[in-house]
């Protein structure tokens, strides 16, 4: 059975997917999204521009994969986004690697910073994007196309159902 161009990514389709991002110099799995997300192509973008336009005329069941250059999606490394503070001026709840933190400039301006490393008394911040200065491949799986209802139109996707509080 062969599929038809009804069946493929164009604008107004409600899609789901998965991907992984590998390293392209080193193959070890930076990122990896297991649980489908889903979108309604052409209204909101889950991925970068560059990914989304490669979807396009994809159908379920397809892979794609895509060498991605992440400074010209995320920019250059910005060295001055580094951190470094004594661990002791640093509160508990934020002294280990893979924590991320909101900070605040003296502009009151709000950015992420993700701790890098913990060495003797001293820590790194780093407000890069984990993946700044990467070559990286993206590998998407399509698993669903369909038209889109008004109402995933109206969400960018399906409308999930908030947890109660």
């Amino acid at each position: 059975m062969t599929e038809t161009s009804s069946d493929a990514i164009t604008d107004g389709k409600y899609v789901e997917l998965t991907y992984l991002v590998r390293d392209s110099k080193t193959g070890a799995v930076l990122t990896e999204v297991t649980r489908p997300l889903n979108y309604v192509h052409g209204v909101n973008e889950i991925l970068a521009p560059t990914i989304m336009r490669e979807l396009e005329g994809k159908v379920q069941g397809q892979r794609v994969d895509l060498l991605v250059d992440c400074t010209a999606i995320y920019g250059p490394r910005d060295e001055s986004l580094v951190i470094t503070e004594k661990v002791a001026a640093v509160p508990r709840e934020y002294r280990q690697v893979g924590t991320q933190i909101l900070m605040e400039n003296n502009l009151g301006h709000m950015k992420s910073f993700l701790v890098t490393k913990i060495e003797g008394d001293k820590i790194t911040f780093d407000g890069n994007n984990p993946l700044c200065g990467k070559e990286v491949i993206y590998q998407v799986k399509v698993h669903l196309v369909r038209d889109a209802t008004a109402e995933e139109k109206e969400h960018g996707g399906r409308d999930e159902p908030k947890p109660e509080t």
